[in-house]
């Protein structure tokens, strides 16, 4: 953040770090309400070469401004600023404000730390001559509205006309249309005589903020991420509806908003897509409840206006995330569905207050939030399809033939196999499926959206009956189908039995292609990219070939050949949907046209 536009003295000042047109008064009394009433720091190292600024952004900015150089800048901390100050004549660099020596020519009285609601701070200070100064900083126009003169170009004392206050508004707005946060800085003289001497009083004082003197107003562009505006865009692409609400005045909200895509044009920056906060919070709790969804942007907003917000839109049943790094963004933030505080930025409080920490404070991360929260519910959808397929086809199976002929196809260890496939090595499979961007094309789960969908009941009945009807088919009819009638009974069963079970753990495999892609015609769709689905399902089939030819005993299954693996790998192959589907439209035709014959 950086100042880019002033108006001192009555008039703008271009550029706006030149300090040889300041008048002296008006020079001392703004450097000084710049280095006494901030929450910031300056750090001038012995060496000369770096500067290192703290505080907030905005605070940083103007300690910056203050000290009148050029700067090239870098973040190497948390909210450690180091300015590198580069100056090709001489002195190497040189300071507009001295923030030390500013800082111990005065005392601080009391302090009004910068508060969101009446959006200023203030600070009184104590003056070798026995004045009293207080100091105010903020919103440029709710400290406008406070100032009853300012002081001009030639340092003189001239009141607030209504004619200079429609120049400042007016210098307001050409500043906040420009997309800049304006912020403006005024004082006024205080008796000492009225000044509390007494602790208590001092806490209790509430600073005189009447009859200011207007020092500067101040315009600081806080530019835009590269690629936010693509961010917003996917977002909304994804279902997400993108609100900003922010202190700023309406107008400098209104050109942030349009600049990264959060209001498309011109059209929508009217009512009720662009709303103040005193405005919003006059509202009834009903008619806040109706205007709630179309707000996009609400600016000069209070911490209680995003709550009131946040509350608004859950009750309309949305699911509500977050973003905020002050203190007072805690209530919306832990009233939210998801919290995501800041990590370089935010506060304890409000990192404590979230669920989510955005650990580099750029809005991309969150649009990874949505990717991977969207792809860890598909891939419990995904398990849940392949689980439910698996155990009501083996229910079906075990007690249709225990009923009809007294014994089960599929014995104790056989089925342990199975549940092993279906519960470690399909969990493996299928909770391993990357984010994909084809996520970020489906609109948002609601609170009460079941998690079985439709699609994943037809896919999911079309597998039961697919696997249920081959294998009992198999259990009754086998032996004439397969052709063993000709071998032994006791051998024909075995090798009958032995079909059975690896035609159905072969379905299972296959089957996870499907619950891969359960709303997806080609099933193979993106499989190279997933290694760990494709070297799952190698494990699985290589450990199945050695459970049915070496380990004979154990699971009781007899070795078979080419033509039954074969057929054991066609009836597996034949549970993938896109065949299913196209067999049972298939027979459904033939069917319709055999009756029509």
């Amino acid at each position: 953040m950086t100042v880019l536009s002033t108006y001192i003295g009555g008039q703008k000042i271009d550029p706006p770090d030149s300090k040889s047109e300041l008048p002296p008064m008006l020079s001392t009394l703004l450097i000084e309400g710049i280095a006494q009433n901030t929450n910031g720091s300056v750090f001038v190292p012995e060496g000369g070469e770096d500067l290192e600024v703290s505080g907030s952004p905005t605070e940083m900015a103007i300690l910056i401004w203050g000290v009148k150089v050029s700067l090239l800048a870098s973040f190497h901390s948390c909210n450690i600023l180091v300015a590198k100050l580069i100056d090709s004549r001489s002195p190497r660099w040189q300071l507009g404000m001295n923030f030390d020596a500013v800082r111990s020519e005065s005392t601080i009285i009391h302090v009004f730390p910068f508060n969101s609601e009446k959006k200023r701070g203030g600070t009184a200070l104590h003056l070798p001559d026995s004045q009293v100064h207080i100091h105010w900083k903020g919103a440029a126009e709710i400290i406008l509205a406070l100032c009853t003169r300012y002081i001009d170009a030639n340092d003189h004392i001239l009141p607030m006309d209504e004619d200079k206050k429609l120049f400042f508004k007016q210098a307001i707005d050409d500043m906040a249309a420009g997309s800049l946060r304006c912020v403006a800085i005024a004082y006024r003289s205080y008796e000492i005589e009225k000044t509390p001497v007494d602790e208590e009083e001092l806490t209790q004082w509430a600073l005189p903020e009447d009859d200011l003197i207007l020092l500067a107003i101040i315009g600081l562009k806080d530019p835009c991420r590269p690629g936010v505006k693509e961010v917003v865009r996917l977002c909304q692409n994804a279902g997400v509806k993108v609100r900003m609400i922010t202190g700023d005045n309406l107008k400098t909200a209104k050109a942030i908003a349009l600049e990264c895509g959060i209001l498309s044009s011109d059209e929508n920056a009217r009512e009720p897509y662009l709303i103040e906060g005193s405005v919003f919070r006059r509202y009834s709790e009903e008619e806040r409840k109706a205007i709630a969804e179309d707000i996009l942007v609400m600016g000069r907003s209070s911490p209680n206006d995003k709550l009131l917000l946040v509350q608004a839109l859950q009750k309309r049943k949305h699911v509500v995330a977050v973003t905020g790094d002050g203190t007072n963004d805690a209530p919306a933030l832990h009233e939210a569905d998801v919290g995501l505080s800041m990590g370089i930025q935010g506060t304890e409080v409000a990192k404590e207050s979230s669920d989510i920490v955005i650990l580099d404070d750029n809005f991309a991360s969150v649009v990874k939030v949505f990717r991977w929260g969207r792809s860890v519910y598909a891939n419990i959808q995904k398990f849940i399809q392949f689980q439910l397929s698996v155990n009501v086809a083996t229910i079906i199976i075990n007690i249709v033939a225990a009923i009809f002929s007294g014994e089960v196809p599929l014995n104790t260890v056989q089925l342990l196999w199975v549940n092993l496939i279906m519960d470690t090595l399909g969990a493996l499979a299928l909770a391993t499926e990357p984010p994909t961007d084809h996520l970020m094309h489906k609109p948002p789960v609601g609170h009460r959206a079941p998690l079985i969908t439709n699609i994943m009941w037809r896919n999911l009945l079309i597998q039961t009956i697919y696997q249920a009807s081959v294998v009992l088919v198999l259990a009754f009819r086998g032996r004439s189908l397969l052709g063993l009638q000709h071998q032994s009974a006791e051998h024909a069963n075995k090798v009958n039995h032995t079909i059975m079970f690896n035609a159905f753990v072969l379905c299972q495999i296959f089957n996870e292609f499907n619950a891969r892609q359960p709303d997806e015609k080609n099933i193979f769709k993106g499989i190279t990219k997933n290694h760990w689905f494709m070297g799952i399902a190698a494990v699985e089939i290589i450990l199945q070939f050695i459970i049915v030819e070496f380990n004979r005993k154990f699971t009781s299954t007899v070795g078979l050949n080419w033509k039954q693996w074969l057929i054991s790998v066609a009836i597996g192959f034949m549970s993938d949907r896109q065949i299913t589907v196209k067999t049972w439209k298939t027979c459904s035709v033939g069917l319709v046209y055999t009756l029509y014959r």
